[in-house]
């Protein structure tokens, strides 16, 4: 009986110790599953938050415990989902860490897929429409397939291209695009930040081109004539006559410090290309000038006025045969200022009446556009239409025994437009100067020493 008794007592002991382990089993079961409770919810609870390291400790936790694998694969999952959340939020920092992680193929040339919220089309249009930053970090933007052509034959350094569409790709010469960062972006978003009427769906940061290192194709036909534009505030009279350069067989274009940037979007749409078919020097001090000419040069102005002084017309003046002015006040194509290389632009447009009236200018005679006076490397200054020339332009001249050249036209016509009158002037000019050389036999080295031979 005893031993009976013993042996239940040893049987119930052993079941409490049974029911302890496994109830004490099942408080440890619950406290863990309690605490992984207290840290999944995190996510469940606030799904568009990106995960911290806490929730990230939280998952390797639970995929450590009973059904791991299960519960790893579904900690990925949920990271997957809430980084798509992320994206169609419009998060730009997450999207830029994801942008280049979808990547494609075409013609054997890698390109990339912006995602929603990729900034860098917005970004780099916007500072690159910047005058300051295209000076400063040497980066210009060109838009449509023609223009970024044009760009990329004469050896410009793309870096960075955005497309709309694959075929819009394949219409640039992609042997040429190897070492650019190529981006597909949305139709829309190229709309945005176009500033074509019509945009293409292309646009190329560009490196700021060495006018001394570019390419040029049509040198073989050029002429010993440079353009100077002195004063041009005008995009589009600026573009103008770049293009008229071009088409003209200029052997360069010259740009005083007072014009507008020549890389500027709408000189870049007048021009049609002519940036990347002759060489343009932007910026100069007329102390620089000289040293981008040939020698010997005569340098020629244009005079926009057909009558210079405009107090004489009751003098019965012929307006083919203009008089020699006296002193600056009669010269009504000529500024009286001179150019200073510090000069903000808010200093030119405020006038001075008085300001060097009586100052007495350079000796320079006159001649009617069509007569005899491109016979030898020539060079034209075109004055802005609102100040005219400079006084350094009209010194050029008379040093270089140069002349006035003006157009004619009818009374009570005040002048013409400076591009119209450069492109009359410039192809003049031009058919002067290949008389000149059909005649003497000689011929024009532009690319070497810019000078007959």
């Amino acid at each position: 009986m005893a031993a009976y008794v013993r042996s239940v007592v040893s049987l119930a002991s052993a079941e409490r110790r049974v029911f302890l382990t496994q109830g004490s089993g099942v408080v440890v079961a619950s406290k863990r599953y309690v605490r992984g409770l207290r840290r999944k919810p995190v996510k469940v609870l606030f799904p568009d938050e990106e995960p911290g390291p806490r929730c990230r400790t939280s998952e390797r936790h639970v995929g450590r415990t009973k059904g791991g694998e299960a519960g790893g694969t579904s900690s990925a999952a949920e990271r997957l989902q809430e980084r798509g959340s992320v994206k169609a939020r419009g998060d730009v920092r997450s999207a830029g860490k994801h942008a280049h992680l979808t990547q494609d193929l075409v013609d054997g040339l890698r390109f990339e897929r912006a995602f929603p919220g990729d900034k860098r089309l917005a970004r780099l249009v916007s500072v690159a429409r910047s005058r300051t930053f295209r000076e400063h970090q040497g980066k210009i933007l060109l838009e449509g397939r023609r223009l970024i052509c044009d760009a990329l034959d004469a050896g410009a350094n793309p870096q960075m291209v955005f497309f709309s569409t694959v075929d819009r790709l394949r219409e640039l010469p992609l042997d040429k695009l190897r070492r650019a960062t190529l981006v597909k972006v949305k139709f829309e978003d190229i709309k945005i930040w176009s500033d074509l009427v019509a945009p293409q769906g292309v646009i190329a940061i560009f490196s700021r081109p060495d006018p001394s290192r570019l390419n040029f194709t049509n040198t073989g036909h050029s002429v010993p004539l440079s353009l100077i534009c002195d004063n041009i505030r005008d995009p589009g009279n600026l573009g103008t006559m770049l293009r008229c350069a071009a088409a003209a067989g200029c052997h360069n274009v010259l740009l005083t410090k007072g014009c507008v940037d020549a890389w500027e979007p709408k000189v870049l749409r007048a021009a049609m290309g002519a940036h990347f078919r002759l060489p343009i020097y932007p910026s100069l001090d007329w102390d620089k000038i000289e040293t981008h000419l040939p020698k010997p040069v005569t340098v020629h102005v244009a005079d926009s006025s057909c009558v210079p002084d405009r107090r004489r017309e009751t003098e019965d003046l012929q307006v083919d045969v203009p008089q020699k002015p006296s002193k600056a006040g009669d010269y009504g194509w000529v500024s009286t200022r001179r150019s200073r290389s510090n000069v903000s632009y808010e200093d030119y447009d405020s006038d001075s009446d008085s300001e060097d009236e009586g100052l007495s200018l350079p000796r320079v005679d006159s001649k009617l556009y069509h007569e005899s006076w491109a016979q030898s490397p020539t060079a034209l200054v075109i004055g802005g239409e609102t100040h005219g020339l400079s006084l350094e332009s009209v010194q050029l001249a008379e040093k270089t025994a140069g002349h006035r050249l003006f157009i004619p036209v009818v009374p009570d016509v005040d002048s013409l437009n400076s591009a119209m009158a450069a492109s009359i002037l410039l192809f003049e000019g031009r058919k002067q100067l290949l008389k000149l050389m059909q005649t003497s036999g000689r011929k024009w080295k532009s690319k070497a020493e810019g000078q007959f031979s």
